[in-house]
């Protein structure tokens, strides 16, 4: 028995077997190897089938009798028992195929299996979208796991590059199907010599991958003649694992047991996990879209508070900062005036305080804050904690009145945009405290875009639709997300700046601007992903852009602008997206609007779905 405290991934696992002589006994024997589940044929192929017959045969397969209603619901996953050609173009054959793979869809919705596995027969898939896409309307219980080659192997009489070619096929398929959250994919992994292109890899990452599939060909004896993996395949699964994936094996069990390779996915499990900080902080986030939020209209929840403070980067580097800008007031400078703006519980009055110690500079500290519950955490840390080096102003920064002027303004009142929270208002509100050439930390930041394919996190938008508000609010609501299921299509690019102190005479935090980006490889733009960078003072910076992303930081999650509907993108065509900042006396609100591939409309005009109250 391994240690109950290693941290490893959970490796779900099933054997695919066809046609077992007694299902009861094989499941039995494969659930003691350690799989999780079997996949096996639906319709036995001893029972010919032909319901075009005048007395077409009542058998379909095995009786449901065979196993206990909760077995077939939990650990069996039916494979549709041929690529039926209901895409045929004689129609004999096309309206006989139909009637046999719709007897097989009936007989798993009679045995409530949690999925069925369906091979494409040819490029164009259109009856057999059509046929699953109206068992979804009518509420099958199981999901259909389509079952592709993760690369097809080249072909003379394929124009596109093979690394698209199963790929153009799966999306042509879903779209007829309406992108059906039912519908998930199934990756069978290439032999050695036809391994798919990292950009490939990455598109099928924004793909509802169910599953990958491992034939018994593709282990190696290591020198202890136990099953491994070679390398290449090893980094394939490692990127999936995020998505939680799980493990079909297929095949003979010619070298080893089936409980070897069983027992070697498990040790990937351990030997894979990447057992971060940012992924033990982001357990159980994945995908899930929240709400951002509105700390000036709404008081901060202590455990939000709590969630903020773990940050093991965050402060570090605000006392970085706070430490470089101590160093750099004058000496003549007998005691400098440090003002934390929205001190929340504390950290930043820490981080102050450290920063002060280890300079050796006497500070004068003054924490502003609004929220009243986090006023009496902070009245219990001076009485208790800051030996009464703390002065507490209950206000909010943009109409207190502080004693006297401040040298250091310091604030975390960013959001995953950048500006989202309203840092520009309120920053601009407070730097009338603070001195000609006092400094601000942070300095500056800078939303950045980047467009985004994740047919997962437009399902979950889709159906997350409040009932009681119009169809469009959904699609025009910022959400913050913890991207997994989801492939970035290209670089993130800067979008607006902000600077502070503002000592523009007329300050204006109104924007618009256009970004471009260039997509590598077809694909399905579903959305932007948002994220920011700051400079807090000089070279010290804090970023969520995933080209500069500050290691083990997890105060933010990035924010995804959804669009309503998948946009198909072809290689090399130009994304053009225009995004407004536009706000007026109550509010602050986003505006997009895609101008190419296809020129779209106006998102969240005069913030009528989501806006951020001042």
């Amino acid at each position: 028995m391994g240690d109950p405290n290693e941290k490893r991934k959970r490796m779900s696992c099933a054997l695919e077997i066809n046609n077992p002589v007694n299902l009861l006994q094989t499941l039995h024997s494969v659930c003691a190897d350690g799989y999780h589940f079997i996949v096996t044929n639906l319709a036995h192929p001893m029972n010919c089938r032909d319901l075009t017959d005048k007395e077409p045969t009542k058998i379909i397969g095995r009786t449901d009798r065979v196993l206990q209603s909760v077995d077939w619901s939990k650990l069996i996953v039916g494979k549709i028992s041929r690529a039926y050609e209901v895409d045929n173009e004689i129609e004999h054959i096309r309206e006989s195929e139909k009637l046999l793979l719709k007897q097989e869809l009936g007989f798993a919705s009679h045995l409530v299996l949690p999925a069925i596995m369906i091979k494409l027969q040819q490029g164009q898939n259109r009856n057999l979208a059509h046929i699953l896409y109206n068992k979804f309307q009518l509420g099958v219980p199981f999901q259909v796991w389509v079952q592709m080659p993760i690369r097809k192997a080249s072909s003379p009489f394929v124009q596109k590059s093979d690394n698209d070619e199963s790929w153009e096929t799966w999306n042509d398929f879903r779209r007829i199907a309406n992108y059906h959250k039912k519908l998930g994919i199934v990756l069978e992994l290439p032999k050695l010599d036809q391994l798919p292109s990292k950009e490939s890899l990455e598109r099928w990452c924004g793909e509802p991958v169910k599953a990958l599939i491992l034939h018994t060909s593709h282990f190696i004896p290591n020198p202890h003649n136990q099953p491994v993996l070679p390398k290449v395949y090893q980094e394939i699964i490692k990127l999936f694992m995020a998505l939680d994936v799980q493990y079909v094996i297929q095949g003979p069990s010619t070298k080893f047991s089936y409980n070897q390779y069983y027992s070697y996915m498990n040790f990937l499990g351990k030997k894979l996990y990447e057992n971060t900080v940012f992924n033990e902080f982001s357990l159980g986030c994945e995908d899930f879209l929240q709400n951002p939020l509105q700390p000036l209209s709404e008081h901060l929840e202590a455990s939000v508070y709590e969630i903020f403070e773990k940050d093991p980067i965050k402060y570090i580097e605000y006392q970085n900062a706070i430490r470089r800008a101590l160093e750099d007031m004058p000496q003549s400078l007998e005691c400098v005036v440090i003002m934390v703006v929205g001190a929340g519980r504390g950290p930043l009055v820490q981080a102050v305080l450290n920063a002060s110690y280890l300079t050796q500079r006497k500070v004068r500290v003054y924490a502003v804050e609004k929220n009243p519950y986090a006023i009496n955490t902070l009245e219990e840390r001076i009485q208790n904690e800051w030996q009464g080096l703390v002065t507490l102003i209950h206000q909010d920064m943009r109409i207190c009145r502080p004693p006297e002027d401040a040298d250091i303004l310091v604030s975390e009142l960013l959001g995953s945009f950048g500006d989202n929270e309203l840092s520009p208002e309120c920053l601009d509100g407070a730097q009338r405290f603070l001195k000609p050439n006092g400094i601000s930390i942070p300095e500056s930041y800078t939303s950045f875009l980047a467009p985004l394919q994740s047919t997962k996190l437009h399902n979950e938008i889709v159906n997350g639709r409040l009932h009681d508000k119009p169809a469009y609010t959904m699609y025009e609501t910022p959400y913050v997300v913890h991207f997994v299921n989801a492939y970035q299509i290209a670089p993130s690019q800067p979008l607006f700046t902000f600077k502070h102190p503002n000592r523009e005479e007329r300050i204006v935090n109104e924007r618009v601007k256009s970004v471009k980006f260039r997509a590598p490889q077809n694909c399905v733009l579903t959305g932007f992903a948002g994220y920011f960078e700051t400079v807090l003072y000089k070279e010290v910076m804090l970023s969520i852009n995933p080209q500069t992303h500050s290691p083990n930081m997890v105060s933010w999650f990035p924010i995804l602008f959804p669009l309503a509907e998948p946009i198909q993108i072809t290689s090399g065509a130009m994304i053009d997206v225009t995004f407004w900042r536009a706000e007026n006396e109550e509010k602050v609100w986003y505006e997009w609007c895609l101008n190419s591939p296809v020129r779209g409309s106006i998102y969240n005009p005069n913030g009528r779905s989501y806006f951020i109250k001042k």
